[in-house]
């Protein structure tokens, strides 16, 4: 017959721990129910933090832009080197085979010049050298052979000029990746801080914007101010038919602009060829250093390194691309974000 042991009872000593434990997890589970969540950066707080990832980007975009401006203009050097050292290749082969045709006119006759034979056996430098001394030359081959002279120092050079060149090219593509990787970096960060925002703050955000910018246009159409010349009026004419284009870093038109892309791009349609990048813009002209003198077109540029500028529109307000997710518009010179350096006439 089985037995049936009765289950052994846990000692007051257990029991005072099990409920010590179970009235401490109550404890802590009511804590964190009635504890404040986490706190949501406010829509202002998360502009604000956009705002300067946006401008630490156009920094890079700047930087990025110089680059690549640079790694263009080096490859035309590199091109046009290559075809100079092409054709000075086939000018020095033509040179050679005039002497040796002088040599294969001597072999057939049985009688090899010794100075075709001392010609034939050493480099042109050092035959130069020994039958100068020699007397053994005629003017006419001693004119041959400088101009083969001059044609293997010059080629030298042009080789190692792009020698340099390549090398000074192959570190401009590792600068050119590096700041590329740093502007979409920079952009990411401000997309995910966006992203964080709700439905309606994001409407509130590009409602205010909108007034903004609606604003900045009535200022700037209504300004009684000057054109700097008449290349500036034409430039101010070409980016206000950009109106509404989209930001976009490293783009020079005419879909799509960034800020000095912009300006560069509205000068070229005046038949002006300024500079690429906002630092060399800041330049070219001539400086205006107050606001008051300032005249519509004039190239306005902003924060001490000049990593932004746009055109004056009058009425202190400027026509400019700003930054990744906005389009070309007027904006008060106040709200741009830096200090307002200088202008310059074109």
């Amino acid at each position: 017959m089985a037995s049936h042991r009765r289950p052994k009872q846990p000692s007051r000593a257990r029991v005072t721990v099990l409920t010590t434990a179970a009235a401490a997890a109550v404890a802590l589970s009511s804590q964190a129910a009635n504890a404040a969540p986490s706190e949501k950066p406010s829509k202002d707080e998360v502009k604000a933090k956009v705002d300067k990832l946006y401008e630490e980007a156009e920094q890079a975009t700047e930087k990025y832009n110089g680059a690549k401006e640079k790694q263009e203009k080096l490859q035309k050097e590199i091109s046009t080197i290559q075809d100079n050292v092409a054709r000075g290749q086939e000018e020095l082969n033509e040179l050679r085979e005039s002497i040796g045709l002088a040599a294969a006119a001597q072999y057939r006759t049985g009688s090899i010049d010794s100075s075709v034979q001392l010609f034939l056996s050493s480099d042109p430098d050092d035959y130069l050298d020994k039958a100068s001394t020699l007397d053994q030359l005629s003017s006419q081959q001693v004119e041959a052979l400088k101009k083969i002279q001059d044609k293997q120092r010059e080629l030298a050079q042009e080789r190692a000029e792009a020698s340099d060149k390549l090398k000074d090219l192959a570190s401009t593509r590792e600068e050119l990746g590096k700041k590329k990787q740093e502007v979409q970096n920079k952009l990411a960060a401000a997309q995910k801080l966006l992203n964080s925002l709700t439905a309606e703050q994001k409407a509130q955000l590009a409602a205010e914007q909108d007034r903004a910018s609606r604003t900045s246009e009535r200022e700037a159409l209504t300004a009684d101010v000057p054109t700097g010349s008449g290349r500036a009026a034409a430039a101010f004419a070409a980016a206000q038919s950009k109106l509404g284009t989209p930001y976009v870093y490293g783009a020079t038109g005419p879909s799509s602009f960034d800020c000095s892309g912009l300006t560069s791009w509205a000068y070229a349609q005046a038949g002006v060829a300024i500079p690429r990048t906002s630092e060399a813009q800041s330049g070219y002209g001539t400086k205006i250093y107050s606001v008051s003198d300032l005249k519509v077109g004039d190239l306005v540029f902003f924060f001490n390194d000049l990593h932004h500028v746009g055109l004056y529109a009058g009425n202190g307000q400027v026509l400019h691309a700003p930054r990744t997710g906005t389009v070309v518009r007027y904006e008060s010179m106040n709200t741009i974000g830096g200090p307002f350096m200088w202008g310059v006439r074109v």
